[in-house]
């Protein structure tokens, strides 16, 4: 057999496999093995971790791609410094991912401009690198969508897609002013991914005041009951950074003589 038909066999056979990356340095690899005199089975070790890291960049890529997560809020652009070292402690410790495992919720309170959102979606990027599934959305949108699917009986099946999600982060709980349809099918999400999977929350209102979103008392207090059951609770009680910005920008100003 000759080289140049092993060599189109071998790339036959790893676009058939869908070996991609593989394909691209095989000969590289092989032609700096045969130089460095590597044995056979730490030649196929080396390539098939080449292929294994591409698989798992691409992936991550795609993961992050669907999630809609906001890139620019990421832990690099997150002053922790602004946090009470508990509160801090209590974040850095989401960074496992091992609250998904358990099927717990994060649930994080604070007035506007705290950095509730840049947190989760902090939190959220790390664990998507990874390698687990987050999608983001704000609370009022996903609510929106969810009484589409069930204007069009499609509540189900858009309920289990959802569900190959490890964590859905919803922003702004607070902010959601809901009619009666529209409390039932956020209360159907919770309820349906209670103890299955994780939920990730931003609000502005504490739980005391969460009637004016669920409108009826037993349906605010089963909800609650849903979330809180297997939940880590972060409150971030802290000036809200944008108007720190303001005034730190206010006072750079020249003062006018």
């Amino acid at each position: 057999m000759s080289a140049e038909y092993s060599k189109k066999t071998l790339v036959s056979c790893l676009k058939e496999l869908h070996l991609s990356t593989l394909r691209s340095c095989f000969e590289s690899e092989a032609e700096l093995a045969r130089k460095e005199s590597i044995q056979y089975e730490h030649y196929l070790m080396l390539i098939a971790g080449i292929e294994c890291q591409a698989r798992r960049e691409r992936r991550t890529q795609r993961f992050l791609n669907e999630s809609h997560l906001p890139l620019e809020k990421n832990l690099n652009t997150f002053d922790f410094e602004r946090l009470p070292r508990k509160t801090a402690l209590q974040a850095r410790a989401l960074l496992d991912g091992a609250f998904l495992d358990r099927k717990e919720n994060v649930l994080a309170f604070g007035n506007p401009g705290s950095g509730k959102t840049h947190l989760l979606c902090a939190i959220s990027q790390e664990l998507i690198m990874k390698g687990r599934r987050i999608l983001f959305c704000s609370c009022s949108f996903l609510v929106q969508e969810l009484m589409k699917a069930k204007s069009e009986l499609k509540l189900e099946r858009m309920l289990k897609k959802l569900s190959k999600y490890e964590a859905l982060l919803l922003d702004d709980i607070g902010y959601v002013q809901q009619t009666r349809e529209e409390m039932e099918v956020l209360f159907t999400l919770l309820a349906c991914r209670y103890e299955r999977a994780s939920i990730m929350l931003t609000s502005n209102l504490p739980f005391s005041k969460w009637e004016g979103i669920f409108k009826d008392p037993m349906t605010t207090a089963a909800a609650i009951d849903r979330l809180v059951h297997h939940s880590v609770i972060i409150e971030l009680n802290v000036k809200s950074y944008r108007l720190e910005s303001a005034e730190k920008r206010k006072e750079a100003e020249p003062k006018k003589q």
